[in-house]
């Protein structure tokens, strides 16, 4: 089968798998958000059709776009056209299920991306392990089903890297690197950081290219110095200014913005210049300068929310991530409520939630391209590999950035490193039936690795068949499964979305009308369960346990009180009902005492 049949396969493997799964995943606290946030996107759309002078004004802008601005647009967009398409007009899927479809379509888009990238070092059997191990994570594959931007940014970080890895070798695929680079950034704003594993690489690579050329070195150096300089000037603003009051008056007739203008427009004039000299070397750098150019273009013209403000409102975005305020997350029996944090959380966490079958050939693919380093005969490919499976790690790593979501702000790292546990694969079956070939004639090395490939993908499969619907709560063989991460003190479950695992009880025995506290879940959640029809609809959510008559707490350590209060406001300390995962508690019903 040609790659490319494959490719197709394990997208459409994925897309059907996440399709058929979607039902019993709940809807977590931000997903209610996006929701809310996508329909409101999908009513400008509809006006844009009806009426566009009406459309493209700024009141009706910021009516439609105003809620969630802290987020860019692109998912919600998506969301949003595919809830009015499949549901309100064809009716063909519930409101969430079209909502979220969008959603599988990225993550699924993953894997061909994942099979592409792994085919330029390994052959195709470790390439659709690569692939498939990204989903055989369980809270990689409960993240999938979300109508969420974690699984989205993480699709389109792998295809900019993938673009600019063509952009090598083939004409055009330069300024596909810079629209990719821009759906990134439209996705997350964490996209920023693609850029930082690339700059070293093109250095080096632009730097050896143009040793033969004086005129093409000249060149290369003065791209660099623009951005360097330009680059230096805003370091300067704001050791000056400040950050935040950089921001607050960068306006469309600043020096700030005109400064960024004027270097990518030098930048790139520079660029084509040198394509006329070293085809090679324009290749190279070509591509980080469609990033400087299209990324911001693309970023502002799939937001109307910036088009009629687009410096101040892009500020304000910037800054609001800068200052992103803490969410206390239990870890290793300890409440982290502020900075600063564990060096080794990110690690930690990710050795504690990805199955060891998966985790280990991981470690071992990095530690192999580490040595590879070491004895310098890494290739500039390995490089980049090895920098973007890092990236996303080291950067929440760092103590004074926020920690919580799990292992969601580090999923653009987990594609890299199935990459790497191809190789871990490869290696490992040419080693095994070296061995077993003397002993065993049908011991070749593809049916060692087609084995060992399934030996490896089969308790991850296990694990995220038995928990996926409750992903945010999955824990690996290292912390003893959930019962062993309850011990530890980890965190059991964020997003309130493990909810769904008790609505059929509710269903069934709440009484009509019956009032009900559903501790950690707002309005937007409740709303979205009863529209979906998961919760009936004359349930009256209330505010606390004292005006309810059932209770459903969410296991939180932070929360313990409100356990407490429950107590004492029923009056009564025994459950009725809850969600318990390999009997650890992570939902807990309670009803009046009569």
């Amino acid at each position: 089968m040609t790659d490319r049949k494959i490719a197709w396969a394990l997208f459409f493997a994925a897309f059907f798998a996440l399709l058929m799964t979607e039902q019993p995943v709940g809807f977590g606290r931000d997903e209610s958000v996006y929701f809310h946030a996508a329909e409101s996107h999908a009513r400008w759309f509809q006006l844009l059709v009806t009426s566009p002078s009406q459309a493209f004004k700024d009141e009706a802008i910021t009516q439609a776009f105003d809620f969630n601005h802290e987020h860019p647009a692109l998912m919600k967009n998506l969301f949003g056209i595919s809830y009015v398409v499949f549901h309100e007009k064809l009716n063909v899927l519930r409101p969430a299920a079209a909502m979220r479809l969008p959603a599988f379509l990225f993550a699924a888009w993953m894997l061909p991306l994942i099979f592409g990238l792994t085919r330029r070092l390994f052959g195709q059997p470790a390439s659709i392990f690569a692939a498939l191990s990204f989903l055989l994570v369980p809270r990689q594959f409960f993240h999938s089903h979300l109508a969420a931007f974690d699984v989205p940014i993480a699709t389109m970080w792998v295809l900019t890297i993938y673009c600019f890895v063509e952009a090598l070798e083939k004409p055009r695929w330069w300024i596909y690197t810079g629209l990719a680079f821009g759906l990134a950034l439209a996705a997350k704003h964490n996209a920023y950081f693609i850029v930082v594993t690339l700059v070293p690489f093109i250095l080096w690579r632009g730097w050896q290219l143009t040793k033969a050329s004086p005129e093409a070195r000249a060149l290369f150096f003065g791209i660099n110095g623009v951005f360097v300089f330009g680059a230096a000037l805003y370091g300067l603003m704001v050791a000056v200014l400040g950050g935040p009051k950089l921001l607050a008056t960068f306006e469309f007739q600043s020096p700030q913005l005109a400064l960024y203008v004027v270097t990518c427009a030098v930048g790139a004039w520079l660029t084509w210049k040198l394509k006329a000299v070293n085809v090679e070397a324009f290749r190279t750098i070509a591509p980080l300068v469609s990033m400087a150019i299209l990324g911001p273009t693309v970023f502002y013209l799939h937001w109307p929310y910036l088009w009629h403000h687009p410096v101040d409102r892009t500020a304000w975005y910037l800054s609001f991530h800068l200052t992103h305020n803490h969410y206390t997350w239990f870890y290793l029996g300890e409440l982290l409520r502020a900075p600063p944090f564990p060096w080794m959380y990110v690690i930690n966490k990710t050795a504690l939630t990805v199955p060891v079958s998966l985790f280990v050939p991981m470690v071992l693919g990095f530690a192999w391209v580490s040595w590879r380093a070491v004895k310098r005969q890494l290739t500039g490919f390995e490089f980049i590999v090895a920098a973007n499976a890092v990236m996303s790690i080291a950067l929440i790593s760092h103590p004074n950035v926020p920690h919580f979501g799990g292992v969601k702000h580090w999923f653009p790292s987990m594609p890299f490193l199935s990459l790497l546990a191809a190789g871990s694969l490869e290696r490992g079956a040419a080693g095994l039936a070296g061995w077993l070939g003397p002993k065993f004639k049908a011991a070749t090395e593809p049916r060692v690795l087609v084995a060992l490939a399934v030996l490896l993908g089969a308790p991850a499969f296990i694990a995220t068949a038995r928990v996926y619907e409750f992903g945010t709560s999955a824990y690996s063989e290292v912390a003893g499964g959930l019962p062993g991460a309850a011990s530890l003190g980890m965190q059991r479950q964020y997003w309130a979305n493990n909810l769904s695992g008790v609505l059929e009880w509710l269903n069934k025995n709440s009484h009509p009308g019956e009032r009900i506290y559903f501790h950690e879940n707002h309005g937007g959640q409740i709303r979205d369960l009863q529209a979906n029809g998961m919760l009936r609809k004359d349930v009256q959510p209330v505010g606390g346990p004292d005006q309810a008559e059932t209770v459903v707490y969410q296991y939180h350590q932070e929360f313990r009180e409100t356990e407490f209060n429950t107590w004492q406001a029923l009056g009564t300390m025994r459950p009725v009902f809850g969600l318990y995962l390999d009997e650890t508690p992570q939902i807990i019903v309670y009803r009046r005492a009569k």
